[in-house]
């Protein structure tokens, strides 16, 4: 059971590759192409709240006791930030199968939010790892982003000649946590209740 637990939570972080990173840098550069503002704009939010999860990664490269607990909120609030927006929305609505940029991109929404929930029924089977990711029975969940930790050393020694140490990893993930939660707090506050669901994305014309 063990292995079988290990196989999808590997996978689970294989597919957020995909779906998390590769196709929607994919979908941006194509929707800049295009010159479609909906699906532009939609990424481009995306991208702001999904620096979360980069956070999150830090986090869990650091070992702290909460990052898994980061993650899930991560992709909670990246889902719901593609589903979001009600003038995006009511673009989407209006075109049909055949063009194909909106089509990926709803699709593509819904792939994400099926990752959003595997992600947290994955964290649910480990319940004690949303507060203490360091005890043994959680090491599975540290596995994975091994990988990560190797390239952004790697990163970090080539650019700033020091190396990158796993308390480093945690003091700049708590550090860029810190940040995104006031920048978080302060749209709540100011921006949130001026727009509302609006995006503005048609404020210098329609697509």
């Amino acid at each position: 059971m063990n292995v079988f637990n290990q196989l999808s939570i590997w996978l689970s972080f294989q597919l957020s590759i995909i779906f998390l990173i590769g196709i929607p840098v994919t979908l941006f550069f194509w929707s800049t192409k295009t010159r479609n503002k909906a699906v532009n704009k939609l990424l481009s939010i995306y991208w702001k709240i999904s620096l979360l999860f980069f956070i999150s990664l830090l986090l869990l490269i650091g070992n702290y006791n909460y990052s898994l607990l980061v993650i899930n909120i991560s992709t909670l609030l990246m889902t719901i930030s593609v589903w979001f927006w009600t003038d995006i929305n009511d673009e989407l609505k209006e075109y049909d199968l055949s063009y194909s940029l909106i089509t990926t991109t709803k699709v593509w929404r819904w792939s994400l939010t099926f990752i959003s929930l595997n992600f947290l029924i994955q964290s649910l089977r480990n319940f004690n790892c949303f507060s203490f990711i360091n005890s043994a029975a959680c090491e599975i969940w540290l596995e994975p982003s091994s990988n990560f930790y190797i390239i952004i050393k790697n990163l970090f020694k080539f650019f700033f000649g020091a190396n990158f140490t796993q308390p480093v990893a945690k003091f700049l993930g708590l550090f860029s946590l810190l940040i995104y939660t006031l920048g978080l707090i302060q749209w709540s506050i100011i921006k949130l209740p001026k727009n509302g669901r609006n995006s503005c994305f048609s404020e210098n014309g329609r697509t």
